[in-house]
């Protein structure tokens, strides 16, 4: 048996290619809608895929079982209680795909969604008697379990959800093994769960010990630590999710539009039309020189999970990237569904007239402490998350998360100097160009955000823990 995991930092997310040697043979569980890497990677391993497991309807990326299907012609398989436009083999609890001496064993678990499955795989020459994996999608993962509240889950309520996970986790998975390695679906920094660990691997064993959600406790219990405090879901969640159950265009096709070189006047028509203009460069290039209305989301950070919270999907967007990086913002973009990109402007920012660019300088931490809370001195603004905010902040600063800012323009005074702050200086440079296009003029951010401001020894209002 190969098992092989294959990781994307970007969106947190993991996949897996899974062969037999034998009969050369291989499926891919819960690829992305790149899939370049696993036609390359079956090729050296001298593998066929002949089949694309989804363990749900992903809300946070567009997978890529149709972009395999029609490279492939593998076939498509998920959960009986799964209802997709496109054709595919429904599995139900205890089904069995033998393929060579690998052996998939689907888990019905709902709860992170109605139809979850975690896939049970067994080397039946190994060991034909104990699975050596379970993957587990997006039902347990290193350190916690899925959230029962994105509207991946449609017709159930959270708490009904949450109920059926308790039920998954302990009818199911915590009867396997202890030695049995659980491979998720995502790592740290994922919005599909709280606590989730940036190990990538573990043991059923291992969580039974340490996983906060897999702790002896009744239902209710289970329900309340599940269901409280879960971060606010990016809007394009639901987006992805209803894409994920459509028949849809590829990426393939999606990117020969994107990728469209555009002049720079036929890029100012796109935009005198209404098209949305991303500039993906770095921040402290954007500052340096920007077109002015244009959004700043650098694809040094988590790039697409920003542009799909804060970029409206029913409009055009039009790209500005670092010549040679186009088509990385492109893809990017695809992944979570964005298929509504115009074009991208031939030869980058340099191509435009300098006229028609202006700039900002970015402020130093020492230089904001001059002026912060003095009369007539800037207000920070942080749009950090709300646990962010809570441990520490700049005394006197306003808090929007940045996820809320464009449903609270309002309440930002827009007769103030505007100094936006976060945790490094990446989502602050988003927000500020955000209130830029919305007419607010003294508007620039802190470098470095709230580090910045601790590295030049400046003091902060830190809250007590439990205050």
């Amino acid at each position: 048996m190969i098992l092989k995991q294959i990781y994307l930092g970007c969106l947190f997310q993991a996949s897996y290619l899974i062969g037999d040697e034998t009969t050369g043979h291989a499926a891919v569980v819960d690829p992305r809608r790149d899939v370049d890497d696993y036609l390359e990677d079956a090729g050296q391993l001298g593998l066929e895929i002949r089949h694309v497991f989804l363990t749900h309807f992903h809300a946070d990326f567009v997978s890529g079982h149709l972009e395999l299907r029609e490279r492939t012609g593998a076939d498509i398989r998920m959960g009986s209680r799964a209802a997709p436009d496109y054709p595919f083999v429904p599995m139900t609890d205890g089904d069995v795909l033998q393929m060579g001496a690998v052996r998939f064993q689907v888990l019905e678990t709902p709860g992170h969604t109605p139809e979850s499955i975690c896939i049970l795989v067994t080397d039946t020459e190994a060991a034909p008697d104990h699975p050596q994996a379970v993957l587990t999608g997006d039902t347990l993962f290193i350190g916690d379990v899925g959230r029962p509240d994105l509207m991946a889950s449609v017709g159930m309520s959270a708490q009904e959800l949450a109920g059926a996970l308790y039920d998954s986790t302990r009818e199911k998975l915590l009867t396997l093994p202890d030695a049995t390695l659980v491979y998720p679906g995502h790592g740290a920094g994922s919005m599909c769960g709280k606590n989730l660990s940036m190990d990538t691997v573990s043991t059923i064993g291992e969580q039974r010990r340490m996983n906060i959600a897999l702790q002896p406790m009744d239902k209710d219990a289970f329900v309340h630590l599940v269901t409280d405090n879960q971060p606010t879901a990016p809007s394009y969640f639901a987006f992805d999710a209803d894409l994920n159950r459509r028949q849809r265009s590829t990426l393939e096709a999606s990117l020969k539009q994107a990728l469209t070189p555009l002049t720079p006047e036929a890029f100012l028509a796109r935009v005198k039309e209404g098209a949305q203009v991303l500039d993906a460069r770095d921040p402290d290039d954007y500052a340096r020189a920007f077109l002015p209305g244009s959004i700043n989301i650098g694809l040094g950070g988590t790039y697409a999970t920003w542009a799909g919270t804060v970029l409206d999907r029913d409009r055009p967007l039009v790209l500005i990237a670092d010549p040679g990086r186009e088509q990385e913002a492109a893809v990017r973009l695809g992944r979570i569904g964005f298929d509504h990109v115009a074009g991208v402007l031939e030869g980058g920012l340099a191509a435009l007239d300098p006229s028609l660019q202006t700039s900002v300088r970015r402020l130093q931490a020492v230089e904001l402490a001059r002026t912060v809370g003095q009369p007539g001195g800037p207000l920070v603004l942080d749009v950090r998350n709300p646990g962010e905010h809570e441990q520490m902040r700049i005394r006197g600063s306003l808090h929007i998360p940045l996820n809320q800012l464009a449903a609270r323009f309002g309440d930002v005074p827009p007769d103030r100097e505007i100094v936006v702050q976060c945790a490094a200086g990446y989502r602050s440079s988003i927000a500020a160009s955000m209130l830029r296009g919305q007419g607010f003029e003294r508007v620039t951010d802190l470098v470095g955000g709230i580090g910045g401001w601790q590295a030049a020894g400046l003091a902060l209002e830190e809250v007590p823990a439990g205050a």
